[in-house]
C-alpha cells in the first residue's frame, strides 16, 4: 500500500512539473520586430530601408535569451536593408543566420500578425522608417494591443516614427507624458537630412506630449518609463535589448 501511494504521489509530482514548464514556455511569448519598406531618401535618390545593426544587435541580446523573433513590415516580403557592414560581427552572424535572414526576408504584412502572441514589439530604424511607421494604423494597432495587453513597446534611432501616432484605448497618446528618446535633431542635422526627412522625430515627439530626452551626437542614450523603452541611435541599438530583455524579466 505503501509502494502504490508513493508511486502515486511521484506521478502527482512529475506531472505538476511538467505543467509548471508547458505554463512556463507558454508564458515566454515572441517578440516582434518591425523593419521599415521604404528604400529611398525622399527626392534625393539616396538608397535607405532597416538599419541592420539596429535589428541585429538587439536581436543577438533577445535571440540568446531565447526569444523566438518573428519581423513584420508595412509592405510584407523582403525589406530593404542600409548601414549594411559584415566587419561587424554581430551584423555577420544575424545575416549569415539561415532561419533569421529567411524570417526578415519573409517579413510578415501587418495584417498576418495576431498581437496576442507576442510580449513585445520592437520598431527598428533607418531612415525608411520616416515614410513609412508614422502613418500605418494597422502597425500602431497592434502596438496597441500589445502594450494594453501588458506588454512592451520599444525602438530605436528613427524607429521611434512608429510610436508618434499610437494611441490607447483612453484616446491619448501613447507617447503623452512619458520619457522618450530618438534620433534628435541634432543629429538629423549632422546628417544633413534635415529638409529631406517628412517631419522631426523629436519635434513630432515633444508635439504628441513626450517628455523628449537626449544625449550629445552619437551617444548611447536609453529611456526606459512605463513599459515604453527608446533609444536615440545605431549606437544605442545593444542597450534597448538588454532594456527589453531587463524588463521582460520582471
Amino acid at each position: 500500500m505503501k509502494k502504490l501511494t508513493f508511486l502515486f504521489l511521484a506521478l502527482l509530482t512529475v506531472g505538476f512539473i511538467q505543467a509548471q514548464h508547458q505554463k512556463s514556455k507558454l508564458m515566454k511569448k515572441k517578440i516582434l520586430f518591425v523593419v521599415t519598406s521604404h528604400d529611398k531618401k525622399g527626392s534625393t535618390g539616396e538608397d535607405t530601408g532597416y538599419y541592420l545593426g539596429e535589428v541585429s544587435h538587439p536581436w543577438e541580446v533577445l535571440h540568446k535569451a531565447g526569444y523566438e523573433i518573428d519581423f513584420v513590415s508595412p509592405k510584407g516580403g523582403t525589406p530593404p536593408v542600409d548601414g549594411f557592414d559584415l566587419k561587424d560581427p554581430v551584423n555577420k552572424e544575424f545575416w549569415e543566420n539561415t532561419e533569421y535572414k529567411n524570417k526578415i526576408d519573409h517579413s510578415l504584412q501587418p495584417s498576418q500578425v495576431n498581437p496576442d502572441n507576442y510580449s513585445a514589439i520592437f520598431y527598428a530604424g533607418g531612415h525608411g522608417a520616416m515614410w513609412d511607421f508614422a502613418d500605418n494604423t494597422e502597425l500602431a494597432g497592434i502596438a496597441s494591443k500589445i502594450y494594453e495587453n501588458g506588454g512592451i513597446v520599444s525602438a530605436v534611432c528613427h524607429g521611434p516614427a512608429g510610436l508618434v501616432n499610437i494611441k490607447l484605448s483612453n484616446g491619448k497618446y501613447l507617447v503623452d507624458g512619458k520619457k522618450i528618446n530618438a534620433f534628435t535633431n541634432e543629429e538629423e542635422a549632422e546628417v544633413k537630412l534635415t529638409n529631406v526627412v517628412p517631419f522631426l522625430l523629436e519635434e513630432k515627439l515633444k508635439e504628441r506630449g513626450a517628455k523628449f530626452e537626449k544625449s550629445g551626437l552619437w551617444q548611447n542614450h536609453v529611456v526606459t518609463n512605463q513599459r515604453v523603452i527608446t533609444g536615440q541611435n545605431p549606437q544605442s541599438a545593444k542597450s534597448v535589448g538588454e532594456a527589453i530583455l531587463k524588463e521582460l524579466s520582471k
